[in-house]
C-alpha cells in the first residue's frame, strides 16, 4: 500500500483543510453553544464540491474514490463531527443507489444532489430494532394496483428535519416478514424548507402521489450539536416499482454493503476528532505551566501525549487499509471496515478523555474545546453499529 497521496488527493487535503480553517473552527464552538445546525456552512461545502461524494461520473461529471473520500470526512471531522456526519450522511443514503439502483433511478435520485444543496436521510434504525436491524417493523405492503405502501417509524434519523429524500430500509409483505427492501422517498420541491425555517416542533409532509411523512423534533443530544437528528414515521407512502433499489427481497444485502462503505466514514471522523483532540491538548501542555515548567515537559504528560499520538497514528492506518479494501471491492472488506470503526472510535474516546484529563479542572470548563470533543466523541463508538456489533462482525470471519 502507498502511503503517499495522489497530486489530486493533496489537493483535496489542502483544500477541505483550509476550508476547516476559514470556515469551520472560528465558529463550531459558539454554534454548538447555540445548538444551530450549520446550514450556511453546509452550502458552502456543497459548492466546493465536498458533499455527495459518491455520486458516480455518470451523473455528476467527475467521480471521487473512497480514499479520497476517507481523507476529506476526515478532514471535515477535524474541524467539526457534527458537521462531517451531516455531510457524510448524504453519501451513506444514497450511496446503494450508487450500488444497486438501475441508470434511471441514479439519474432521478442523485441529480437533484448535484443541482442543489439537499440533504438526505438514511433510515435503518427503529425504536426497537437498533444493533438487530431484522427486528425492524417498518414495512410496505402490495395495492392491488401492484404499487406499495409504506408504513413505520424510524428514529435517531440523521438531517432528518432538512431531508429533502429519504433512503428507507423496510420489511416486505409484513413487519415480520424475512425479506427486507430499500425504496427511495423523494419529497416534493414545495415541501422544501427556507433557510431560516424553525424545525424546533417538527414538521408533516404530505407527499403527492399518497400519504405522508412526519418528523419528529430534534433530538437533544449530548454531543455532535450541529448534526441534526430527529425521529421520521411514514404513513400510508405509496411507493411505486421505481422506487424500490435493485430486489425488493435483498434489502438486507444492500443493507451490508452500505454499511461497508459507512464504517470507514465513520472511522474518518474518529480519526479526525482523535487528533483535533491531542492537537488541543498539545498546545495547551505547551503553554500552561504546572511546577516550574510546561506540562508537556513533564514525564507523566509526555507519556499520555505519546499514547495519544500513537492512537491516531493506528486508526489512520487502520482507516486507510479498511478505505482501500472498500474501493477494491475486496471479499474481506467487511472485517476491516469493522476494524477500522473500532479502533478510531477508540482513538476518539481515548485521546478526547486523556486530553480533558491534561488540562486539569479547564477540561471541565464548556469554553475550552476539548470538553466540546469529549461530548462529540462517544457516538462514533455506536452509529453504524456499536463496538460490540463490529466485534461480532470479526469474529465471525477470522474464527
Amino acid at each position: 500500500m502507498d502511503f503517499n497521496l495522489s497530486d489530486t488527493q493533496q489537493q483535496y487535503v489542502d483544500m477541505v483543510r483550509k476550508f476547516v480553517k476559514n470556515e469551520i473552527s472560528p465558529k463550531a464552538m459558539a454554534l454548538d453553544k447555540e445548538h444551530v445546525f450549520p446550514i450556511s456552512i453546509m452550502k458552502k461545502a456543497w459548492e466546493m464540491g465536498i458533499m455527495n461524494l459518491c455520486i458516480p461520473d455518470s451523473v455528476k461529471g467527475y467521480e471521487v474514490d473512497v480514499v479520497s473520500t476517507a481523507l476529506i470526512i476526515e478532514e471535515l471531522s477535524y474541524g467539526d463531527t457534527g458537521i462531517s456526519t451531516s455531510a457524510m450522511c448524504n453519501d451513506l443514503a444514497n450511496v446503494v443507489i450508487v450500488q444497486h439502483g438501475t441508470e434511471e433511478q441514479k439519474e432521478r435520485f442523485l441529480r437533484p444532489y448535484v443541482d442543489e444543496p439537499l440533504f438526505a436521510s438514511f433510515c435503518l434504525t427503529e425504536p426497537g430494532a437498533g444493533s438487530d436491524n431484522m427486528a425492524m417493523t417498518t414495512f410496505i405492503k402490495k395495492k392491488e394496483d401492484g404499487g406499495y405502501l409504506l408504513n413505520g417509524a424510524k428514529c435517531f434519523i440523521t438531517n432528518a428535519s432538512y431531508a429533502d429524500q429519504f433512503t428507507v430500509f423496510c420489511k416486505v409483505g409484513k413487519p415480520t416478514s424475512n425479506f427486507m427492501a430499500c425504496v427511495i422517498i423523494p419529497c416534493p420541491p414545495e415541501a422544501r424548507l427556507a433557510p431560516d425555517a424553525d424545525v424546533h416542533a417538527g414538521r408533516e409532509i404530505l407527499l403527492p402521489a399518497g400519504g405522508k411523512i412526519i418528523i419528529g423534533k430534534p433530538e437533544e443530544k449530548l454531543g455532535q450539536t450541529l448534526s441534526n437528528t430527529a425521529s421520521v414515521t411514514f404513513e400510508d407512502v405509496v411507493v411505486d416499482e421505481d422506487q424500490i433499489i435493485g430486489d425488493r427481497r435483498r434489502g438486507f444485502m444492500y443493507m451490508v454493503d452500505v454499511l461497508d462503505y459507512a464504517r470507514p466514514m465513520v472511522a474518518a471522523i474518529g480519526v479526525g476528532l482523535a487528533k483535533r483532540a491531542f492537537d488541543v491538548t498539545l498546545d495547551y501542555t505547551r503553554e500552561r505551566r504546572q511546577f516550574g515548567q510546561k506540562i508537556s515537559d513533564m514525564p507523566v504528560a509526555r507519556d499520555m501525549l505519546v499514547a495519544m499520538w500513537k492512537k491516531c497514528e493506528l486508526a489512520e492506518m487502520a482507516l486507510m487499509k479498511a478505505a482501500v479494501k472498500v474501493q477494491e471491492r475486496a471479499p474481506d472488506r467487511g472485517v476491516y471496515a469493522s476494524l477500522a470503526k473500532n479502533v478510531a472510535a477508540e482513538a476518539a474516546i481515548f485521546c478526547a478523555t486523556e486530553g480533558l484529563h491534561l488540562h486539569g479542572g479547564y477540561g471541565f470548563i464548556a469554553e475550552y474545546e476539548i470538553s466540546k470533543l469529549a461530548r462529540d466523541a462517544h457516538i462514533i463508538d455506536i452509529y453504524e453499529g456499536v463496538r460490540e456489533v463490529q466485534n461480532m462482525i470479526i469474529g465471525r470471519e477470522i474464527a
